[in-house]
């Protein structure tokens, strides 16, 4: 599924236009992205939650010479899901 069948869903199921449909899908990933970005945790009860982790530091190799780097410091967004999307999954 991508975003425009998520779109699609939405107006569908809320009876509204695809370009509504289009406009709320996204300012809900803009809130989720800002809240993020601010180092906030997005928790959707029984679907999962969104956090920032930290990555250390390190150094790596260059696939193709074989040269030592060194990879910086940096952000990654984690999700952990919620106990009813395991659920979902774990029965299809």
């Amino acid at each position: 599924m991508i975003k425009t069948d998520i779109e699609a869903q939405l107006a569908e199921q809320l009876d509204v236009s695809k370009v509504d449909a289009r406009d709320l899908l996204n300012v809900i990933l803009d809130e989720i992205t800002l809240a993020l970005s601010r180092n906030h945790r997005v928790s959707f009860i029984g679907f999962g939650t969104f956090d920032v982790r930290p990555r250390a530091a390190r150094e790596g190799r260059n696939p193709q010479t074989g040269a030592s780097i060194k990879i910086p410091a940096s952000n990654g967004v984690r999700f952990k899901p919620g106990k009813a999307l395991k659920d979902a999954v774990a029965a299809s």
